[in-house]
Formats: C-alpha cells, structure tokens, sequence
C-alpha cells in the first residue's frame, strides 16, 4: 500500500489553514524537506503520519491523500 499526497488538495488545504510547510512541519514533527517531498507527490507516507497531517490540516484523510 502506497499513500501519496493529492497535490493540489494538500497545497490548497495547507494554504487555507494558513501554515507555511515550515509551519505544518513544525506542527507535525517533520522535516521541512520531506513536507515540500509530500507535497510534489514525490514521497510516500505512513498511515499514522497521513492520518497526523490530515488532523492538523482538519480534512479527512481521502481529501488530501491518495491510496494505492
């Protein structure tokens, strides 16, 4: 299984909660790098991990992440 970003979606919805990726990295324990890897779809994530970001970004979890 593969989760990957829904580009657009995670972006927009970053955006509107007003973090920047330092910001939402901060907040997640991330790195900063691997916020901007997530966000150009270029790096996977753990189930735990979507589900943290998708809580702090207040969308649930099918809105900003892709499943395979």
């Amino acid at each position: 299984m593969r989760i990957m970003a829904k580009t657009d979606s995670f972006v927009k919805a970053r955006i509107i909660k007003g973090y920047s990726q330092r910001e939402l990295a901060k907040h997640s324990g991330l790195s900063h790098s691997y916020i901007s890897l997530l966000e150009r779809s270029l790096k996977s994530v753990g189930p735990a991990t979507a589900k943290k970001l998708s809580d702090l970004l207040e969308k649930d979890l099918e809105d900003v992440f892709r499943i395979y």
